[in-house]
């Protein structure tokens, strides 16, 4: 959790010269109507956060036709959302101290709305990709603020509860997302994954703003590491234009890639030296001293940037190469959230007693277990057979996120904890963004290659090459028509085997990370996971 709870001490008010200002009284549980429509509100506007990271997924080779782009540019539309939310998450602690946690999140909310509008009338991929970035960013307090204002509204006793529910919600989305973007991409237009976010975010937040207004936050004026900041959008920006216009530009044959790469090592190396030692960061880096943050937040934010690769990977694969459509791309993806929604309220009771160390190993092993099994797909493989492996997905998901969570946060004070969550959620949201690029990249660079084998041995003309021309020839194809069936073909194999080159290597890349999770000292056991539940997302 990102939020800075810690605010509430801190406010400002007429006190006595030279005595510290008051501390307000948190304000008591919601009870009957407003808890359950409080409850309601915070989980649509989670719910619709959640569901756009993952409803575009699907509709990336549509959204890319339209625009008039490839299907790897398409991408960007993804990325673009992921890093610049990822930049704006660590100041929601600064900006809720700043306009108040309720104003915020209510602000947040309709924003998105504004943003979400705003992407579906978009008319090109450079438009697209600019109102993804302002909706990126705008979305960045929503999900920390929700977890802050929904264990405001329950007694400390149900703390665990409102978790339940709030994680049930996070799990949904992903199921929803695929099937319902598909669906929607088929059937009306891309356009419209956006704009359904209208009346759910409207309705938020006049739930919100009707049910919390007078429970606002106290606020204080706290000076913002404005240099560190833009050091943060320099590096950032820079690395994940190298990383998204490489393939494009023919990666460091290019100038443009070259000055990309320059600005982004540099500026993450001023970055480095000015947030270590600033007093007020906009990210402690300080944390990454501590064994448990380090690896933990490491662990889980390389594996968060294989697991979302792959996951944008599979239905690009399946509609470009395989024939499906929107719909059924959905229908393969959606029973990932199956077994994460029936085991993620075993993980929340049990991560306290069980060693958390032993829960992430067996996510990482049931990871590369799922991504083996995929990188044995042919071109023939049937439907069932595509969904077994997602299914199986669903309990690793259940055991990974708040385990790690866990141990990274583990051996925190109280007032440390919205940084450590703000910092490693960045990096974790970042990693995301990056292991999209890299997968998509390094697919069509294996793609090309086994083009190069497979036709390496064809001569036209002769043999087998020869034999197929003219059976082509003879169903009533031109020559021209039937070469390019072949190459249809060659490409269709080419594709398929560098999608398995991909699973395979993020299979053994899983099992690799365990011996990162292993470096870390098991968190003291206690009573309960609602803490460390919190920090999950």
């Amino acid at each position: 959790m990102t939020s800075s709870t810690s605010a509430a001490p801190e406010a400002s008010g007429p006190g006595r010269a030279g005595a510290a200002p008051p501390i307000p009284l948190p304000p008591p549980p919601l009870k009957g109507a407003q808890l359950i429509l409080g409850t309601l509100a915070l989980s649509l506007a989670t719910f619709m956060n959640v569901l756009d990271s993952s409803i575009a997924n699907v509709a990336i080779p549509a959204i890319s036709g339209d625009v008039g782009v490839s299907p790897s540019q398409g991408t960007w539309v993804i990325t673009s959302f992921g890093v610049a939310n990822a930049i704006s998450v660590p100041l929601t602690g600064w900006l809720t101290q700043r306009f108040g946690a309720v104003r915020l999140f209510t602000m947040s909310v309709l924003l998105f709305v504004l943003t979400s509008w705003l992407c579906g009338f978009a008319s090109s991929l450079e438009m697209l990709v600019f109102f993804r970035v302002l909706q990126g960013l705008v979305a960045g307090p929503m999900i920390p603020l929700s977890q802050t204002l929904l264990l405001a509204s329950y007694p400390p006793a149900m703390a665990g509860t409102a978790l339940a529910l709030w994680g049930v919600t996070t799990l949904v989305a992903p199921v929803v997302g695929p099937l319902l973007g598909g669906w929607i991409t088929d059937n009306i237009s891309w356009p419209w994954i956006f704009y359904i976010n209208v009346p759910v975010g409207l309705l938020s937040a006049m739930m919100t703003w009707s049910i919390y207004r007078s429970r606002e936050t106290p606020t204080r004026k706290l000076p913002i590491d404005t240099v560190g900041l833009s050091l943060l959008v320099l590096w950032v920006g820079a690395l994940q234009l190298m990383l998204d216009k490489g393939k494009e530009l023919d990666w460091f044959a290019s100038n443009e890639i070259i000055a990309f790469a320059v600005i982004a090592v540099v500026a993450f190396a001023v970055f480095v030296v000015w947030e270590v030692t600033d007093a007020h960061p906009v990210v402690d880096l300080r944390l990454f001293r501590r064994r448990n943050f380090a690896a933990g937040s490491i662990a889980l934010s390389i594996a968060y940037g294989l697991f979302f690769g792959n996951v944008v990977l599979l239905p690009l694969w399946l509609q470009q190469w395989l024939g499906y459509t929107s719909t059924t791309a959905g229908m393969a993806l959606a029973p990932v959230g199956i077994f994460a929604i029936v085991l993620t309220p075993l993980v929340g009771r049990k991560v306290g007693s069980w060693d958390p160390r032993k829960m992430a190993t067996g996510a990482f092993i049931v990871f590369a277990l799922v991504l083996w099994m995929r990188s044995r797909f042919t071109v023939e493989t049937d439907f069932s057979h595509i969904l077994i492996p997602t299914l199986i997905q669903g309990a690793a998901m259940a055991f990974f996120f708040i385990p790690l969570t866990t141990i990274t946060l583990s051996g925190l004070t109280p007032d440390r904890i919205p940084a450590a969550a703000g910092l490693s959620n960045f990096v974790r949201i970042t990693a995301g963004a990056m292991g999209t690029s890299i997968a998509t990249t390094l697919w069509e660079n294996r793609a090309a290659m086994h083009h190069a084998h497979l036709t390496e041995l064809l001569v036209q003309g002769q043999g087998t090459f020869a034999i197929t021309v003219k059976q082509l020839e003879a169903a009533g194809m031109s020559a021209e028509q039937a070469y390019a069936q072949i190459n249809r073909l060659i490409d269709q194999q080419a594709f398929t085997r560098a999608a398995d080159d991909i699973f395979l290597a993020s299979s053994f890349l899983f099992l690799s990370l365990i011996i990162l999770i292993w470096f870390t000292k098991r968190p003291v056991p206690h009573a309960g996971g609602a803490d460390a539940a919190a920090g999950a997302h």
